[in-house]
């Protein structure tokens, strides 16, 4: 009977539980994705396995010739086996700053050693740091590089993958600059000035003089290289890959494996390139950590995204190629550059933006489709954790704000439920006087919302209102490294993580792990309580396939929801407990019967007889 007047509001449930599934689609199971990435950070940080490189180290493109092509003096960098055994075969500065640690690689002029001071493997204290960049020779390698190419045709020689340097210093850290020094004892002497701030920005000068007798063209380069396909979580939510903004052309990310499947740019090398930008940056990502290459913002120059194919597998680059300088005896020359490797904390990623002039930097950060959403929420998020000390109470504020902020709208709407359930013997009348025209009654129950003042709609709202700020709660938990590793109460010890607890254990007290399926955790089982309860609040629907519906979408959902992090059940359980209350509160004030006692008593009680029901089978011989 109540098919037709509910059809929006079944639609709009129908529309959040395929919005849901399609999350937990992509997103997949965090908790199996979380062990595989601690899985990969540990294999990289303790170096287990050999890297087999062979052939010439990628070179950024000369002009006029494809990305990929090797840059004059290039020469071959062999495999030697850990990152340890890496690290020693080359004569290093350290790098030293309160964020990070490392060393720049004399051999080369490369920053590829950078390990994150404040992020560890797993929130327990005692694991390894992060370790980000790594040389040639190791497992994984993955590091910076700057210098001059010559143009084509031009015979000069240039520092290279096994140049050596001089260093003035023996640890750069935010207070001491070095400068490594190179001399190619035909004329030009080369010099990198390299300054870093206190968290992971560092400033690259590149200077060259000019002895000789001619005058040369050289053209500034920087990039970002990373050996091998890196593991990736595989969400469709986030990126991760090579990324940039180029200028007017924008955002440009691109996967690994879209990179692969691009046009070729030379022989075993596919990529695409973008001339004549203006700003920005390019660079590599992961999911909290990224390494990118700034040029000058006020210098044109080609971006370039590239996937070269070598013996043993793929290797991936970003960098950017600067106008020609031309360099006069006796003259002078400098390029300015920096290059960032670090965590993406917002307030750091913003700050380099605004104070150093980095077009679009905050990209970095992969804020989404809703990015005006989700930005803002963290802002006030990341505002009230400020002063609290607690992400997971700074959650539970922001939705107590949420309410506040769309209180008159979900006012409006529960008050016009209330109404349709206090018009119910109404409607009922008018579809019986009407059964055999649905047109007359159609035009009846129009008139008497009309008339009544009620939107049939109105319940469809207090979903629909939950389902972007879901999502952007979501995205904010599932990309913001102040997220990562933030603690609650009791068991939460990870916001970000998927609650650790299992009904189907006992919550620990049986040593036994249950499949992934059948992870259900105590915070997810608050949450199907408090939905269900607030389902019960209002009167049983007489269609069956609603009734149906609405007893078994809090079981659903407390099984979906199961593997989402656990910030975000947080925030589920106390919305629902706030939409029970503030729906008391309405139905009460119109005069509404509060259904959920008399439909709990009616779940587990005997359920009435029917009016006029069946006779009783033993007086159905009696005379």
């Amino acid at each position: 009977m109540m098919k037709e007047d509910n059809r929006n509001l079944l639609l709009a449930i129908v529309l959040s539980v395929i919005i849901l599934l399609g999350w937990q689609f992509f997103y997949a199971k965090p908790q199996m994705d979380k062990q595989q990435e601690i899985a990969r950070q540990n294999q990289q940080a303790q170096g287990q396995q050999t890297a087999a490189t062979s052939g010439s180290t990628p070179a950024p493109a000369t002009p006029g010739q494809p990305a990929g092509s090797a840059a004059p003096g290039a020469a071959a960098t062999q495999a030697i086996g850990t990152r340890e055994q890496a690290l020693a075969a080359s004569p290093r500065v350290k790098i030293d700053t309160p964020k990070i640690a490392g060393s720049i690689s004399l051999t080369g002029a490369r920053i590829d050693d950078v390990s994150l001071k404040a992020y560890r493997e797993t929130v327990d204290p005692k694991s390894p740091i992060i370790v980000l960049l790594s040389p040639v020779g190791g497992p994984d390698a993955y590091y910076s590089d700057f210098g001059w190419v010559a143009a084509p045709g031009t015979s000069v020689p240039l520092p290279n993958a096994t140049t050596v340097w001089t260093a003035d210093n023996q640890v750069l850290t935010p207070a001491k600059p070095v400068t490594l020094s190179w001399d190619n004892g035909q004329g030009l002497t080369f010099k990198r000035i390299v300054s870093v701030d206190d968290n992971a920005m560092f400033t690259i000068r590149d200077e060259v003089e000019n002895k000789g007798g001619a005058a040369v063209t050289l053209f500034p380069y920087g990039q970002i290289v990373r050996q091998g396909k890196p593991h990736t979580l595989g969400y469709y939510v986030l990126h991760e890959g090579l990324v940039g903004n180029l200028g007017e052309q924008g955002l440009q990310e691109y996967t690994y494996d879209k990179l692969d499947k691009e046009p070729l740019l030379s022989p075993g090398t596919t990529g695409k390139t973008w001339k004549d930008a203006v700003g920005g940056f390019v660079g590599i990502t992961d999911k909290y950590w990224a390494a990118a290459v700034i040029p000058d913002q006020q210098r044109k120059y080609e971006g370039r995204y590239s996937s070269v194919q070598t013996g043993t597998g793929r290797t991936y680059q970003a960098d950017f190629l600067g106008e020609g300088v031309a360099i006069a005896p006796g003259a002078t020359a400098s390029s300015n550059a920096r290059m960032f490797a670090g965590a993406k904390e917002v307030a750091a990623i913003d700050g380099y933006e605004k104070n150093l002039g980095i077009k679009r930097f905050e990209l970095l950060i992969d804020w989404g489709w809703f990015y005006f959403i989700t930005k803002p929420l963290f802002f006030v998020l990341d505002w009230i954790y400020k002063h609290i000390g607690n992400f997971g109470v700074a959650i539970l504020i922001v939705t107590v704000l949420l309410k506040g902020l769309f209180f008159p709208l979900a006012n409006k709407s529960y008050a016009s439920m209330a109404k349709m359930k206090a018009m119910q013997p109404e409607m009922t009348a008018i579809r019986e006087r009407y059964a055999d025209d649905k047109m007359k009654q159609q035009q009846a129950l129009m008139e008497l919302y009309k008339t009544q003042k009620i939107n049939p709609v109105a319940g469809c709202w207090p979903v629909l209102l939950q389902i972007p700020v879901f999502f952007a709660l979501y995205k904010i938990l599932f990309i913001t490294i102040e997220m990562r590793h933030a603690p609650f109460f009791g068991w939460i010890h990870d916001l970000a993580a998927p609650d650790p607890t299992n009904l189907f254990n006992l919550f620990g007290l049986i040593p036994f792990t249950p499949p992934a399926f059948l992870h259900l955790g105590a915070w997810p089982l608050i949450m199907g309580v408090t939905m269900f309860i607030q389902m019960k609040m209002n009167p049983e629907p007489p269609d069956p396939v609603q009734k149906m519906m609405f007893t078994w979408m809090p079981v659903f959902f407390t099984f979906l929801l199961g593997s989402f992090p656990a910030g975000l059940v947080i925030y589920w359980s106390w919305n629902n407990l706030l939409s029970v209350t503030q729906q008391g509160f309405i139905m009460r004030k119109n005069g509404v019967k509060i259904e959920l006692f008399d439909n709990l008593k009616g779940m587990f009680g005997k359920k009435p007889a029917a009016a006029g029901g069946a006779p009783n089978p033993a007086n159905t011989n009696k005379k």
